[in-house]
């Protein structure tokens, strides 16, 4: 048997993503000797972004994943690009049974996923924590967005999320710094929307990217490639905000590389009294005792370290008396919608590459009474570039040159019920004249 080594801490947090960056700052901020682990790679901020700057033609096959990449890779391939295929797992190395098919998408580094997610912020509301009492199902939450909103505002005032104040029941507003703007077509379809009845509205994405400088960070650039790590710190993420933050009191341990095989349960005392931790380089074991431990390594990890967590008080898991642990795990679809052209505007473009799209906050089936609650619709408008038009468009020389540098028409593309919108596109117009109305004349 490998050799164990003990050490002690105040507290130890599991998983360096969203929300494990954010509790090793507030612990750390307490006094707290903290330790924070996680199964990947080390990545600090700014220096481990090594495809940040990189240009559309610096890829051998542009942001076209291979043959072989979508072999050995069939689910990660789905959601990469050759631009931040870095921040995901190989499914060779990592294979998963799958009984039914779900792509489950993984990273394994300091930051997680923090540093690919698609940053929008939402504040639910009463309409959401009273729905099960109405509804009558499932159980009553313990809490009313009273109860939340002052720690709702708390976590805005750090993160930085700009939005637009739309003074909605169903969508709280938040602690916004300036929000971005709609260009013309969205402009155009937020009024179109309003024309029987004034209660729809279309709005800006409220998202964790900076509109101006906040905290040391951004702001954002509006390059729109977030997803390869963002070296100005213009979205939110556990490496450019959180963990600096942790590590500037000097209570901060971190250990990368570091396999949570179980947490420990001691039946004499009653409580958890550390982990035990597996070296993914050396294989060699570690137990790490702390009074506090928060587990906080993503949805189905969490759920397997703690199922992995055996004791005579719990044979099935940690904290599994009810044998729920591990079941009612719910997905969400993305990018099922659909599309439309507007052929006016024509005279009217855009600046830079807005890294989000507009919100629809709720819609709802009323012509259906056995129809619960709504749901959301996200969606972007956009001119169409060469990108879209080149690779179907016949000719050469000069005039096929002016047909394909010149902008097609407006887009706009909506999709329903997506908890988490992601743009990893490159499109990039520049033009130097005078914005009219949120755009950019041609």
């Amino acid at each position: 048997m490998n050799k164990k080594v003990e050490d002690t801490y105040d507290a130890i947090v599991v998983g360096s993503g969203i929300s494990g960056g954010w509790a090793a700052m507030e612990l750390c901020k307490k006094g707290l000797k903290t330790l924070l682990l996680d199964r990947g790679r080390d990545v600090k901020h700014i220096v481990d972004y090594p495809t940040a700057f990189l240009n559309p033609w610096d890829f051998k096959n542009g942001f076209n994943n291979t043959n072989q990449d979508k072999i050995d890779n069939p689910i990660q391939s789905h959601n990469y690009s050759p631009a931040d295929k870095h921040f995901y797992v190989s499914d060779k190395e990592h294979p998963y049974i799958q009984e039914k098919p779900f792509n489950w998408l993984r990273g394994y580094q300091i930051g997680g996923r923090s540093l690919v997610w698609g940053r929008q912020c939402y504040r639910l509301s009463n309409l959401d924590f009273e729905a099960n009492l109405k509804d009558g199902v499932a159980v009553d939450w313990p809490v009313r967005y009273e109860d939340i909103a002052p720690w709702y505002d708390y976590v805005e005032s750090f993160v930085g999320i700009s939005g637009q104040a739309e003074n909605l029941p169903h969508l709280p507003d938040g602690k916004f710094l300036e929000p971005m703007e709609l260009n013309c077509i969205e402009k155009h379809l937020a009024n179109s929307i309003k024309k029987n009845n004034e209660k729809r509205v279309l709005t800006i994405a409220r998202v964790a990217n900076l509109t101006r400088g906040w905290d040391n960070r951004g702001p954002c650039m509006n390059r729109n490639l977030c997803t390869r790590g963002c070296p100005y710190g213009g979205y939110f993420s556990s490496n450019s905000s959180t963990i600096p933050a942790a590590i500037s009191t000097n209570n901060l341990t971190i250990r990368p590389f570091s396999i949570v095989a179980e947490i420990i349960y001691t039946d004499q005392t009653k409580k958890a009294t550390g982990v035990r931790v597996i070296d993914a380089i050396s294989k060699e074991e570690f137990i790490f005792k702390s009074k506090i431990i928060f587990v906080n390594a993503s949805t189905i990890a969490t759920t397997a370290i703690l199922l992995n967590s055996k004791s005579k008080r719990f044979p099935n898991g940690l904290g599994n008396d009810s044998g729920e642990l591990g079941h009612n795990l719910m997905d969400h679809h993305s990018s099922t919608g659909a599309m439309g052209i507007h052929n006016g505007f024509n005279n009217m473009y855009y600046k830079g590459r807005r890294p989000c799209g507009f919100l629809i906050p709720r819609f709802v089936d009323e012509n259906n009474p056995n129809y619960l609650r709504g749901y959301n619709i996200q969606g972007r408008g956009e001119r169409q570039n060469w990108e879209d038009r080149a690779l179907n468009m016949k000719g050469f020389g000069l005039n096929f040159k002016n047909e394909i540098s010149t902008p097609g028409p407006w887009s706009v593309w909506m999709a329903g019920g997506e908890s988490v919108y992601l743009i990893t596109t490159t499109k990039f117009h520049y033009q130097k004249k005078k914005m009219i109305n949120g755009v950019y004349p041609l």
